[in-house]
Protein backbone atom coordinates (compact mmCIF):
# COMPACT_ATOMS: atom_id res chain seq x y z
CA UNK A 1 0.00 0.00 0.00
CA UNK A 2 3.36 2.14 0.70
CA UNK A 3 4.65 1.89 -2.94
CA UNK A 4 0.54 2.75 -4.17
CA UNK A 5 0.80 6.08 -2.27
CA UNK A 6 4.71 7.18 -3.41
CA UNK A 7 3.54 6.02 -6.86
CA UNK A 8 0.27 8.76 -6.39
CA UNK A 9 2.60 11.38 -5.18
CA UNK A 10 5.02 11.02 -7.86
CA UNK A 11 2.62 11.03 -10.42
CA UNK A 12 0.52 14.10 -9.33
CA UNK A 13 4.41 15.71 -9.15
CA UNK A 14 4.47 15.39 -12.64
CA UNK A 15 1.10 16.52 -13.73
CA UNK A 16 1.27 19.42 -12.38
CA UNK A 17 5.26 19.68 -13.56
CA UNK A 18 3.64 19.01 -17.20
CA UNK A 19 2.48 22.29 -18.72
CA UNK A 20 5.17 24.58 -21.28
CA UNK A 21 5.20 27.77 -18.54
CA UNK A 22 5.80 25.48 -15.85
CA UNK A 23 8.69 24.11 -17.34
CA UNK A 24 10.09 26.87 -18.71
CA UNK A 25 9.40 28.34 -15.24
CA UNK A 26 11.82 26.36 -13.71
CA UNK A 27 14.23 26.97 -16.23
CA UNK A 28 14.77 30.06 -15.40
CA UNK A 29 14.44 29.94 -11.82
CA UNK A 30 17.39 27.35 -12.01
CA UNK A 31 19.54 30.56 -13.38
CA UNK A 32 18.88 32.11 -10.36
CA UNK A 33 15.94 34.05 -8.28
CA UNK A 34 13.53 36.02 -10.11
CA UNK A 35 10.90 38.37 -9.32
CA UNK A 36 7.51 38.61 -10.46
CA UNK A 37 7.98 41.20 -13.41
CA UNK A 38 11.03 39.98 -14.54
CA UNK A 39 9.51 36.63 -14.86
CA UNK A 40 6.93 38.05 -17.09
CA UNK A 41 9.11 39.73 -19.12
CA UNK A 42 11.19 36.85 -19.89
CA UNK A 43 8.85 34.64 -21.05
CA UNK A 44 6.27 37.01 -22.20
CA UNK A 45 3.35 35.70 -20.24
CA UNK A 46 0.84 37.62 -18.29
CA UNK A 47 1.51 38.88 -14.86
CA UNK A 48 -1.94 36.56 -13.80
CA UNK A 49 -0.72 33.25 -15.64
CA UNK A 50 3.17 33.61 -14.34
CA UNK A 51 1.44 33.73 -10.40
CA UNK A 52 -1.04 30.78 -11.48
CA UNK A 53 1.48 28.72 -12.51
CA UNK A 54 4.23 29.60 -9.56
CA UNK A 55 1.56 28.94 -7.24
CA UNK A 56 1.19 25.22 -8.56
CA UNK A 57 4.79 25.08 -8.04
CA UNK A 58 4.95 26.28 -4.71
CA UNK A 59 2.24 23.66 -3.68
CA UNK A 60 4.76 21.06 -5.28
CA UNK A 61 6.97 22.70 -2.91
CA UNK A 62 9.65 22.87 -5.86
CA UNK A 63 10.05 26.72 -5.49
CA UNK A 64 9.53 29.20 -2.66
CA UNK A 65 9.28 33.47 -2.46
CA UNK A 66 10.74 35.49 -0.71
CA UNK A 67 9.52 39.00 -0.21
CA UNK A 68 11.34 42.33 0.26
CA UNK A 69 8.29 45.19 0.81
CA UNK A 70 6.35 45.31 -2.65
CA UNK A 71 8.64 42.75 -4.55
CA UNK A 72 8.26 39.03 -4.77
CA UNK A 73 10.94 37.43 -5.60
CA UNK A 74 10.79 33.41 -6.36
CA UNK A 75 13.48 30.89 -5.92
CA UNK A 76 14.22 27.09 -6.55
CA UNK A 77 13.57 25.00 -3.37
CA UNK A 78 14.29 21.97 -4.18
CA UNK A 79 17.46 22.27 -6.37
CA UNK A 80 18.53 18.64 -6.66
CA UNK A 81 15.11 17.91 -7.91
CA UNK A 82 14.96 20.73 -10.53
CA UNK A 83 18.49 19.70 -12.22
CA UNK A 84 17.52 16.05 -12.63
CA UNK A 85 14.24 17.34 -14.25
CA UNK A 86 16.55 19.54 -16.78
CA UNK A 87 19.07 16.54 -17.31
CA UNK A 88 15.74 14.31 -18.08
CA UNK A 89 14.31 16.92 -20.49
CA UNK A 90 17.58 18.46 -21.90
CA UNK A 91 18.57 14.87 -23.84
CA UNK A 92 20.93 13.80 -21.66
CA UNK A 93 19.38 10.33 -21.51
CA UNK A 94 19.05 9.21 -25.46
CA UNK A 95 16.75 6.45 -25.84
CA UNK A 96 18.50 3.55 -27.11
CA UNK A 97 16.59 1.31 -29.97
CA UNK A 98 16.89 -2.45 -28.72
CA UNK A 99 15.30 -5.31 -31.50
CA UNK A 100 12.88 -7.48 -29.83
CA UNK A 101 15.52 -10.11 -29.80
CA UNK A 102 18.12 -8.51 -27.84
CA UNK A 103 14.88 -7.82 -25.35
CA UNK A 104 14.08 -11.41 -25.20
CA UNK A 105 17.90 -12.48 -24.57
CA UNK A 106 17.90 -9.84 -21.83
CA UNK A 107 14.91 -11.10 -20.16
CA UNK A 108 15.97 -14.62 -20.16
CA UNK A 109 19.23 -13.36 -19.00
CA UNK A 110 17.70 -11.71 -16.45
CA UNK A 111 15.51 -15.29 -15.51
CA UNK A 112 18.65 -17.63 -15.11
Amino acid sequence: MADTTRWREQAELLRQLGHPVRLALLHELAKGPKCVADIQNLLDVRQANVSQHLAVLRQTRIVDFHEDGNLRCYYVARPSLVAALRRVLGGEHPIVPRSAAWVRQAAHRRNH
